[in-house]
């Protein structure tokens, strides 16, 4: 399997998520992200598991799935 993308680094701090990917730092806003995410708690937020392709990032505890490229191209 080949890797889409290198997804370094999850974390968070108030209500951003900080995504390290491809040797750049996003800092997304969770009320512009998810909902889930936003109202999640923090044990909650920071139990994820990332694809093995680099697709995307699952939260179990809250049943969000969040795809990279959503994220690439929201931002442009």
């Amino acid at each position: 399997m080949i890797a889409i993308h290198n997804i370094e680094k999850v974390s968070f701090e108030a209500n951003c998520m900080t995504l390290q990917i491809d040797g750049e730092a996003l800092i997304l806003h969770l009320d512009k992200l998810s909902p889930k995410l936003l109202k999640a708690n923090k044990v909650e937020r920071e139990l994820y598991k990332i694809s093995p392709s680099g697709y995307g990032i699952h939260w179990p505890l809250i049943d969000e799935d969040i795809s990279i490229e959503a994220i690439l191209n929201n931002r442009k």
